[in-house]
């Protein structure tokens, strides 16, 4: 039982940076978690604050709190084989006795 007892907290807030770009080259969100928390497979992050709106054009970076819920060790599990499955879902294969037409 010891073994399955974690000392870290299975919910937290953490820092935050959020940088927002939409331009003509480049349409993206990035959000960094201060001290490099790692967020493993069935973990969830909510960002908090208003919702972020960015005119064309416009690159906006803001800082922001967000609460990390750790998975636990099922919901983890589940979350790996169901990734796993999805992708195995992309691989495509044919048998032909012929060339394509």
């Amino acid at each position: 039982m010891n073994l399955l007892w974690r000392s870290e907290p299975r919910s937290f807030d953490v820092g935050c940076t959020i940088e927002v770009e939409q331009t003509g080259e480049s349409l993206h969100a990035h959000v960094s978690l201060d001290n490099d928390v790692e967020i493993r497979p069935g973990d969830e992050v909510t960002i908090h604050g208003a919702p972020i709106r960015v005119a064309f054009g416009d690159r906006v970076n803001l800082r922001r709190t967000a609460t990390v819920v750790r998975a636990g060790a099922f919901k983890r599990t589940l979350t790996y084989l169901a990734g796993y499955l999805e992708l195995t879902e992309l691989y495509e294969v044919s048998f032909s006795n012929g060339r394509a037409a």
